[in-house]
C-alpha cells in the first residue's frame, strides 16, 4: 500500500470530524460539574477510572467541600475516605487537597485560564488541562487525547506515537483548528459504542470506508456488502 500523502490523510481526517458531527451533534463532557473548580477535580479524578465511577463519588465530594478554599483545608486521608472506590484514590486524594491549596495561595481562589498554569497544578496535565479549557471556558487549546482517542486516532492511522500525550501533536496537525473542540467528547463516545479496544464493531462503523484498521482486519465491509447484494 503507498504511502499516504499529508494532503490525503488531512483530507481523511477532515472526513471522520464531518462524519462525528454528523452522529454526536450534541457531545457533552460526561463528567458531573457545576464550575470551573469542581470541574478540575473531577477531570483530575477520571484519571484510570471510568466517568460513571467519578461521578458516583463527586456528590459527596462537593457536597463536604465545595470551593478551593474549603478543599485546601481539607486533609488528603478525609478526602481519600470519600474517593476510596477509585483507582490510585490515595494518589488522588493528595493531589486534590495540593490542587485546591494551590489555587488558593497562587492564583487567588479562581482556576486559572492558560495551559501554562493549569499544568502547574498537582496531578493536572496536558489532557486535564485541555478539558477544562475547552468546558469551562470555551477555550481550545488543543485535543485531551484520552484512551478511546488515542485508540482510534492509531486505528485510523492518524498517528504512530506510542502514547497519547505524543499522539496529540499529529491529530491536531491533520485536523483543522476549527474542529478540535468536540473531538475528545465526540471520540469517546464513538470509543464506547463502535470502536472498542477488544471488540471493534467494523461491519457497522461508518469510517469502516476510510479506516485502514478496518480494511486490514476484516477485509473491506463496504465491499463485502456489495458482494452478499450481487451473489
Amino acid at each position: 500500500m503507498p504511502r499516504e500523502s499529508k494532503k490525503a490523510k488531512c483530507e481523511r481526517a477532515l472526513t471522520v470530524c464531518e462524519r462525528m458531527n454528523e452522529r454526536y451533534p450534541q457531545a457533552e463532557c460526561a463528567l458531573h460539574f457545576t464550575d470551573p473548580f469542581t470541574l478540575v477535580i473531577a477531570v483530575l479524578l477520571s484519571a484510570q477510572t471510568t466517568d460513571k465511577a467519578v461521578n458516583s463519588v463527586t456528590p459527596t465530594l462537593f457536597e463536604k467541600w465545595p470551593t478551593p478554599a474549603a478543599m485546601a483545608a481539607a486533609s488528603p486521608v478525609e478526602v481519600g475516605d470519600v474517593i476510596h472506590r477509585l483507582g490510585f484514590f490515595r494518589t488522588k486524594a493528595q493531589h486534590v487537597v495540593e490542587t485546591a491549596q494551590k489555587i488558593m495561595a497562587e492564583f487567588g481562589g479562581e482556576v486559572p485560564r492558560t495551559m501554562e498554569e493549569l499544568t502547574s497544578l498537582p496531578g493536572v496535565g496536558r489532557k486535564t488541562a485541555n478539558i477544562v479549557l475547552n468546558n469551562a471556558f470555551g477555550i481550545v487549546e488543543g485535543i485531551a487525547v484520552d484512551t478511546h482517542v488515542y485508540r482510534i486516532a492509531t486505528r485510523l492511522k492518524l498517528t504512530n506515537a506510542s502514547s497519547p500525550a505524543a499522539a496529540e501533536k499529529d491529530i491536531l496537525a491533520v485536523i483543522p483548528r476549527e474542529m478540535w473542540g468536540p473531538v475528545n467528547h465526540q471520540w469517546v463516545l464513538f470509543g464506547r459504542e463502535i470502536c472498542d479496544a477488544k471488540k471493534p464493531l467494523c461491519a457497522e462503523c461508518p469510517l469502516n470506508d476510510i479506516c485502514p484498521s478496518a480494511f486490514k482486519a476484516h477485509g473491506n465491509p463496504v465491499q463485502k456488502k456489495k458482494a452478499r447484494r450481487l451473489s
